[in-house]
């Protein structure tokens, strides 16, 4: 029996119109159907973090939401929300990311959780991305990891209504408060 061919970020790129689709570990995948709570938390961390896209280098960012980042070859996911710091990518880059992010965030989806608690989660950590959120909307839970030594160790976690939620400076953007009610789509 002959091995299963891997595909490549070249054949992302040639793959035909809808649905959108990413490249994981040499097969392309479908991704899942945005939800609306997974739009209004993207929406909430990019309203929340502009104050930090609109600062210069060094202290600050680009946000981007479903941004597709080359690990290699054969793995060329599309993250929820990436970010880089203006220090290391001082110009607006342009098409698909080859720079490591400096901090991914995904947002999880009813049947796709695996992808982002495990899949990503170990890529991320080998290739040595320093920070790593995971967002439960259903859940209103958040969990930021921050490498050390090698490893993701969680630095910051949130769960619970918005009268518990309350507001938090989570690394890397400790410049910044962050309301969780926001995020957690409890205000409205």
């Amino acid at each position: 029996m002959e091995a299963p061919r891997l595909h490549t970020v070249d054949d992302l790129l040639g793959w035909p119109g809808d649905p959108p689709v990413e490249l994981i570990d040499g097969e392309i995948v479908q991704r899942p159907m945005t939800r609306f709570e997974h739009g209004h938390a993207q929406t909430a961390i990019i309203g929340q973090s502009f104050p930090l896209v609109l600062r210069q280098q060094p202290d600050g960012w680009w946000i981007v939401p479903e941004i597709s980042v080359r690990y290699s070859e054969h793995h060329c996911p599309s993250h929820d929300l990436a970010g880089w710091r203006k220090a290391r990518l001082p110009a607006r880059p342009v098409g698909v990311m080859t720079l490591l992010p400096d901090w991914v965030c995904e947002i999880l989806s009813p049947g796709h959780e695996r992808k982002d608690t495990v899949t990503h989660f170990l890529r991320l950590q080998r290739a040595g991305v320093p920070y790593y959120w995971i967002i439960a909307p259903e859940d209103r839970a958040l969990i930021a990891y921050a490498l050390d030594a090698g490893s993701y160790r969680a630095v910051f976690t949130a769960e619970g209504p918005a009268e518990t939620a309350g507001r938090a400076r989570i690394p890397p953007f400790e410049d910044i408060e962050m309301d969780l009610a926001v995020l957690f789509g409890d205000l409205g």
